[in-house]
Parts: structure tokens; C-alpha cells; sequence
């Protein structure tokens, strides 16, 4: 078994929800905790051992990249996956950084830069996807903004919906992917990761487990201050990771 070396991290949206904060700041290098929310996930990256990450950026890409650079002064190489100004999506914009070299073609940790938790990185470092399988994807327990949900999980496979009195759970944006995932789109196409997920899901080529980890979505200025109050009651440092 080999362990994986590499990581995305989402970038590329515009952070609509959260204007006028990110009118002129992009939203990954919002502060959370006293540091931007992105590089909470490039340290935990780089705590155990994921140093190759590519980040994909579209708008205000160039803020993005001068704040974080090639990544050495976190002890990571940042490959920059950058789109035009309007984002290819999440499949689109994965397709896009295996086109054009940026990410391996290899199984990969693929992060949302918009999610502050604390989980830890190193129990998905040495998972390892089945031949056929093209996800594993982490689930929480739903927050009041996503109560309906949106995967479910029978027998360690992920599904749109429970089998009998079961239970939907909500997407954490964290995620073990295949390059096998996007195969079929076309150089430039825009293209969600969910409906994807969903066809793969048919054929029962994604699992699932559910975390308890501390995790917010932070896409609204009311969710940014319940996190900020979070980690500065509880004592979570910058030195920690996402």
C-alpha cells in the first residue's frame, strides 16, 4: 500500500455569500482564528507528510497567489491551477489541473478552502481506493444550514438516499478522489462534482464514513464569527491545522 502524496484544495469560487468581505479579498485568505482559512488546510497538509498541493484560483487569483507563493514558507510546493474568470466548478476545475500537469494522476485528498475543522489529515494519508472505486467521501452530522442533508451511507457505500429508516448525512468538502472521477469531461467545460458523485454512487464506486470532528461551513459572515468564536474560546491555535 502507498501512501498518498498529494492534495487539492478548492479555491476558485467567488464567495458571493460572504460580499462584501470578499469583494476585494478572496475568500480563502479570510482570516479565521488570526490566520487566513486556507492555510489552516496547507498546515495540516504539511503536519503529516501531503506536501505536494495544488490549489486551483480564479477570482482574484493573483491576491491569492502573492499572499501564498510556491508554498515554502509553510513547507509545501503549491502548484497554481489557475482558471479564467469564471470558475470551472469543482469537477471542472479538477479536470483542469490533471490537463495541464498540475496534479498527478494519482489518488489524491481533495479539500473545500471554505470548511474550518479539525480533523486530521493523517487518517486519510494511507487510504487506499479499490480498484473500481473512484471516491471515499467524509460526512457530518447535518448543521441547521443543510438540514435535509445530502448523501447517505448503506453498508459502507455512499448513496443519494437511505435504505429504509437510515440516515442522510452532509458532505464535509473533505474527500480521498480518483483522476477516473472526471474522466469523460472536456478541456474548458465547467462541471459540479456532485452529479458525478452521484453516477458513481449507482455503480457502487464510493464510500463513505461518517466523522465528529469540529467542522464549519464558513460561507456567511454569521458563520465566520461562530467559528472565530469557537476557536477563541476553546483555545485552538494557528499551530494547529484545518
Amino acid at each position: 500500500m502507498s501512501a498518498i502524496t498529494q492534495a487539492m484544495i478548492l479555491a476558485a469560487g467567488k464567495g458571493t455569500r460572504l460580499r462584501p468581505l470578499t469583494l476585494e479579498t478572496p475568500k480563502p485568505l479570510i482570516e479565521v482564528g488570526g490566520q487566513p482559512l486556507i492555510i489552516w488546510h496547507i498546515k495540516a497538509l504539511q503536519a503529516v507528510g501531503i506536501t505536494d498541493i495544488t490549489i486551483n484560483a480564479s477570482w482574484l487569483a493573483d491576491k491569492l497567489m502573492d499572499t501564498l507563493g510556491d508554498g515554502s514558507q509553510y513547507g509545501v510546493t503549491l502548484h497554481w491551477s489557475v482558471e479564467d474568470d469564471e470558475p470551472l466548478e469543482t469537477a471542472g476545475g479538477i479536470f483542469h489541473a490533471l490537463q495541464t500537469g498540475k496534479l498527478q494522476d494519482a489518488p489524491f485528498i481533495l479539500v473545500n478552502s471554505d470548511v474550518w475543522t479539525t480533523f486530521d489529515f493523517a487518517q486519510l494519508r494511507n487510504y487506499e481506493l479499490g480498484a473500481d472505486q473512484r471516491a471515499h467521501l467524509l460526512l457530518i452530522d447535518n448543521p441547521e444550514h443543510n438540514d435535509g442533508g445530502d448523501f447517505a451511507i448503506n453498508n459502507g457505500l455512499a448513496s443519494e438516499q437511505p435504505i429504509g429508516d437510515g440516515d442522510k448525512y452532509t458532505f464535509a468538502g473533505i474527500s480521498v478522489l480518483s483522476p477516473r472521477l472526471v474522466d469523460g469531461l472536456v478541456t474548458g467545460q465547467s462541471a459540479a462534482l456532485a452529479p458525478l458523485l452521484k453516477k458513481a454512487m449507482i455503480k457502487f464506486q464510493v464510500t463513505a464514513e461518517v466523522v465528529t470532528d469540529n467542522w464549519i461551513d464558513v460561507g456567511t459572515e454569521a458563520r465566520l464569527m461562530q467559528v472565530n468564536t469557537f476557536i477563541e474560546t476553546k483555545g485552538v491555535g494557528t499551530h494547529r491545522g484545518a
